[in-house]
């Protein structure tokens, strides 16, 4: 609520938005509103908050392993059973040959980055509903929610990436010369892996179908990415379609940083496109939207 004839001011990192002042209430009035164009990511503000993010991050992986008895086992545990039903059902049973490579170490390298985005995907998704009482009491970027679910999921990939180390090591496989290209990657897929969740945590907030069929999805893209299958496998005309599927890059340049071979340049254009458009897209969305959280959350 304003003063008569208020005068409007630009707010800095303290006080976002914008501000009214007036000679009769000299208490400033924030008014979160959505702006047009990069003027609506207050980059400065997100430094401001930056603490935040570190908080909300232990506050995930806390709550996540609370009162669970083997705690950080579970994140190398998940990866390494489905790496052995994958290899019993898609090596022993469908005899899909991975080369050269053995192929528990080939699925493995495709379940760790593919688990990484499912993971932060789903739980950027659901971040704004899941702290609801936050948003409502108190301002803060709220980008930093779905960013925390992605940075904690990017922790708990760091961890299971031990699993796939100890193999290499008790196979003797070396890693490539491209290792140093690794954090790129990684970097692509933390991006794409925020950009998408932006959209989905968005969405999520006025239609809470999201959350039921993001599960489905994610089925689905696995068995679309190829994560336990070479994509050598597939005919001509679907390897086109595949490229389409930016986790495909990721996949194929995970590996290729790893055990070296033919560059997935074609992958990797296509992931980089879909993720610069994906993050930009998503981050301008989010904040046209942020607007109605509080209204509809």
């Amino acid at each position: 609520m304003t003063s008569p004839d208020p005068t409007r001011i630009d707010g800095g990192a303290d006080l976002p938005g914008d501000v009214a002042v007036s000679d009769a209430d000299p208490r400033p009035v924030v008014d979160i509103v959505a702006t047009k164009g990069w003027s609506g990511v207050n980059f400065s503000d997100l430094w401001a908050f930056r603490e935040l993010l570190y908080i909300l991050v232990w506050r995930d992986l806390k709550v996540r392993y609370r009162q669970t008895l083997l705690g950080v086992v579970w994140v190398m545990g998940q990866p390494l059973m489905t790496m052995l039903i994958f290899t019993l059902v898609f090596n022993r049973i469908a005899r899909i040959d991975s080369g050269e490579l053995p192929y528990p170490i080939f699925v493995l390298s495709g379940l760790l980055p593919w688990g990484f985005f499912a993971t932060g995907v789903q739980g950027a998704a659901n971040s704004l509903v899941g702290n609801a009482n936050l948003i409502t009491k108190v301002y803060f970027p709220r980008v930093l929610i779905p960013a925390s679910s992605v940075v904690a999921g990017l922790i708990d990939f760091l961890v299971a990436g031990l699993i796939l180390v100890g193999m290499l090591a008790w196979n003797r496989i070396t890693p490539s010369p491209m290792l140093f290209f690794l954090p790129v990657v990684v970097l692509l897929a933390v991006v794409l892996t925020l950009g998408t969740g932006l959209w989905l945590a968005a969405l999520n907030v006025k239609y809470r179908d999201v959350r039921i069929m993001i599960p489905f999805i994610l089925q689905i893209g696995m068995f679309a990415t190829p994560v336990v299958y070479p994509a050598s496998l597939l005919p001509e005309s679907l390897r086109t379609v595949v490229l389409f599927n930016p986790m495909t890059g990721i996949v194929e340049g995970f590996r290729w940083c790893l055990f070296g071979g033919e560059l997935p340049m074609l992958a990797l254009l296509s992931t980089l496109i879909f993720t610069v458009v994906l993050f930009i897209g998503g981050l301008l969305f989010f904040r046209r939207m942020e607007r109605t959280f509080v209204d509809v959350i």
